[in-house]
């Protein structure tokens, strides 16, 4: 058992949320789920409590109503090796009301915050060169979702129209 797991309050939406992600991510599936029953405080056969795992990570989830949100102050990062993991995960979690932000980081629609990074960006970030860096920096600030090619254009001191 994985001695810290993430905790996801929803508003009403833990069931299709867990089914969302357990498509998104491989080697990924619910694991259980409880409903709540008569006379609680929420109506029956709404998700109470599940458990889902996506590529091996156990999260649990938790529908009870809208006191809590997701800010931006807690994100998962999803490190990606090629431009079409990047934009698979991208595609599918801004998809339906989800929000692209900047830098490689978005909402999904159910508020939750992503970052698609590959793990070039920080490499090139923490070159010694700095004004490679800074160049790769330059290009990352002006970029929604990640585009590996533009990071190593930049890398290199060619132009990059992003």
């Amino acid at each position: 058992m994985q001695k810290i797991t993430p905790f996801l309050w929803f508003d009403g939406k833990a069931e299709e949320a867990m089914k969302l992600y357990t498509s998104v991510f491989k080697n990924s599936k619910i694991v259980n789920i409880s409903y709540w029953g008569e006379g609680s405080p929420f109506p029956k056969g709404q998700v109470m409590t599940g458990v889902f795992e996506l590529d091996g990570q156990r999260f649990y989830a938790f529908d009870a109503g809208p006191q809590f949100k997701f800010t931006e102050a807690i994100s998962f990062f999803v490190n990606c090796e090629t431009q079409e993991e990047i934009d698979h995960f991208w595609n599918k979690l801004t998809a339906d009301g989800g929000q692209e932000s900047m830098c490689g980081w978005l909402k999904d629609k159910f508020g939750l915050s992503w970052q698609i990074v590959p793990p070039i960006l920080g490499e090139m970030l923490g070159d010694k060169d700095r004004a490679k860096a800074g160049r790769v920096m330059q290009a990352m600030m002006g970029m929604k979702k990640i585009t590996i090619a533009d990071l190593k254009q930049a890398y290199e001191g060619h132009p990059v129209q992003v």
